[in-house]
């Protein structure tokens, strides 16, 4: 004589949900969780003020002027120093 289990395939329960929505189920709870995380990561942040961003661009903005002052000495410098030891060496003529 054959079990119901047998007859279903080896489950006792023909109306249990297939794995697959148990996989299913378990990723919307890691995203609801992640959406959880995002939101409360969110809720730290923090607006700048219009004074700060003005402040924090005009830093930028001396600091690119600054740097691109001393890279441009320093060019020149290895260039006049490059073009005077080729001179010397005779590359140059």
């Amino acid at each position: 004589m054959a079990t119901k289990a047998a007859i279903t395939g080896g489950e006792s329960d023909p109306f249990k949900k297939p794995k697959v929505f148990e996989g299913a189920a378990s990723k919307w709870g890691e995203f609801a969780g992640f959406l959880r995380d995002v939101r409360g990561e969110m809720r730290k942040v923090v607006t700048p003020s219009r004074k700060e961003v003005q402040v924090t661009t005009s830093v930028v903005i001396v600091t690119v002027f600054i740097f691109g002052l001393f890279f441009f000495i320093v060019d020149n410098a290895f260039r006049f120093a490059v073009y005077g030891l080729l001179g010397r060496l005779g590359g140059l003529q």
